[in-house]
């Protein structure tokens, strides 16, 4: 991985065989981003999503391999009790076209991930609903 910081923008590569959510954990530790809106392209072969059962109030979770397009990853960075928090979603297609997505629990990387990070001013934590089993934005 590498990396350059253009004032509020964070512009990355994620390598060969790289797992993309550590790569952009350890980025926003280092460049200790506290709130901030990613997205990214590239290919994947390895990859796990979920999808939230509201009635369940439970992750059902996916794996996939093969050649993948990443066609959308896009998310969140805030904090929860003080310690980094990403909320994170990806789309990616298969050589047929067919897409396939949801909450995004690990991505590793088959040629390359092209991410950019757009940091804001400030903190947004997070806090445990019991209505909804999610942890939501919480604004002071």
């Amino acid at each position: 991985m590498e990396y350059k910081r253009f004032n509020n923008t964070i512009v990355a590569r994620i390598d060969y065989g790289e797992e993309i959510l550590e790569k952009l954990m350890e980025i926003c530790e280092k460049e200790q981003v506290k709130l901030a809106n990613v997205n990214a392209l590239g290919a994947i072969n390895e990859f796990t999503v979920g999808l939230f059962d509201t009635s369940e109030k439970k992750y059902y979770s996916k794996d996939y391999t093969g050649d993948f397009e990443i066609v959308s990853l896009t998310g969140s960075i805030t904090t929860m009790n003080g310690k980094l928090y990403t909320h994170i979603h990806l789309s990616a297609s298969d050589i047929e076209n067919k897409v396939y997505g949801g909450h995004l629990s690990k991505a590793i990387v088959s040629a390359t991930c092209e991410m950019f990070i757009h940091i804001s001013d400030g903190i947004v934590d997070r806090e445990f609903n019991e209505e909804t089993g999610l942890n939501l934005l919480k604004f002071e």
